[in-house]
């Protein structure tokens, strides 16, 4: 997408990249707490889920930093 000479591309541009960075770190939370979940009821552990929340939340922060690494270049 080519920029305008207004910049209105390049702010829903900078919208869509920001918006992005609130949805990154709860939804990779809340994918790795349903799937820590999820392999707790089929192996019928009661301690997957927190594997799971515990990688979902790393994968969030490591999605986000580079996210804004490239933003920053």
């Amino acid at each position: 997408m080519p920029d305008d000479d207004n910049g209105k591309q390049s702010f829903l541009r900078q919208v869509g990249r920001y918006s992005q960075l609130a949805f990154t770190l709860p939804l990779c939370t809340v994918v790795g707490w349903l799937i820590g979940a999820a392999l707790d009821r089929w192996l019928h552990t009661t301690w997957l889920y927190l594997v799971g929340l515990l990688l979902g939340i790393a994968a969030g922060f490591v999605e986000l930093v580079r996210s804004v690494m490239a933003d920053s270049k």
